[in-house]
Order: structure tokens, then sequence, then C-alpha cells
């Protein structure tokens, strides 16, 4: 879809319109990578659940399979739908380094429970080192920090872009279900 005379996407009046224009595709990106990292969370919460509590398995050996399997899920719903306009290389490189950076993306939520509970939680025991304050440096702090380099890594180094390619129709127009 063209204006018809520069081969360009027509551009939509107003600022919004005009933020759309721009970053419309990054828009698009993030929320099918929002959408498969929640699955993957229920996949992983989930199978976690059944296997120490279904099926007897240990802690640590549920959560480990439960990861992998839930990690391993994100990798193929963000290679073959988040990016899957990106160019495709060697599939063991791109899942050794989105393995690479789902393991920063721990260590970041970690590093924030940490420097909560025993940086902070030092000085004021009190408000630190309780659960809520647990659960907020973890998964609000952690998570949203950790997702965001997630998001900035994969799409920088595990699904890199193919050069200077043009935008597929599809990218063009967002009402075309991409």
């Amino acid at each position: 879809m063209t204006d018809g005379q520069s081969g360009a996407p027509p551009t939509r009046p107003g600022l919004i319109g005009s933020l759309l224009d721009r970053f419309g595709h990054l828009v698009r990106e993030l929320s099918k990578f929002a959408t498969v990292g929640g699955i993957a969370f229920v996949v992983d919460f989930a199978l976690f659940n059944y296997l120490t509590a279904a099926q007897g398995v240990e802690q640590v050996t549920a959560k480990t399979i439960s990861t992998v399997i839930a990690a391993t899920f994100a990798f193929l719903g963000n290679r073959f739908w988040t990016w899957r306009h990106r160019q495709r290389s060697n599939p063991a490189r791109e899942y050794a380094l989105f393995f690479l950076f789902n393991s920063v993306g721990l260590g970041i939520a970690v590093a924030c429970l940490a420097i909560s509970r025993y940086g902070l939680g030092s000085v004021w025991p009190g408000v630190f080192q309780t659960t809520l304050a647990d659960n907020i440096a973890s998964y609000v702090v952690g998570t949203g920090l950790g997702t965001l380099f997630r998001f900035w890594s994969y799409r920088r180094f595990v699904f890199v872009e193919a050069g200077n390619r043009e935008a597929t129709d599809a990218e063009r127009d967002p009402a075309s279900g991409a």
C-alpha cells in the first residue's frame, strides 16, 4: 500500500499517526514479544506445578525442566512469529544466543532482588526485607528491566535484520493482521 507517488507508505495525520508511522513496527514487535513471553510464563508456571504436584518431581529438577521447555517455546514463538520477517541464520547460533541473553535477563532480576534485600535492606530492613519488597524488586523492577534487555538483545543480536530490507505490505499495514 503506497501513496501512488513516491512508493512510500501513506502517512497518517496528527501526532499519533506520525508516531505510528515511525514506530508502528516496533509497537507490533513489542506486542508480539509480550504475548509470547506471557504464554511462556504460563507454560513455565503450569508445567512446574504439574511436575511437582502431580508427578512428584523434585522442585529444582521440575523448575529446570519447565524453564527449558518454556524458553524453547519462547524461542520458537519469537523466531516464527515476533521476528518472522527477519533474516534466518544458523538455528543453533540463534538458540544459544537466545539462552545466553535469557540468562542475563534472569541475572538482572536476581540482581534487583539482591540490591533491594541486601543493599537497601541493610539500611531499612523493615521496608526492604519484606515479601512485598522482594516481589516488587524481583517481579516488577527486575522482570521489567530484564524484559527490556531481552527485547533489545534478541532484536539486535539473535533475530538480526537483513541489511536494508524493504518492509513487507503486511508490516506497513497493521490491519493486515501481521
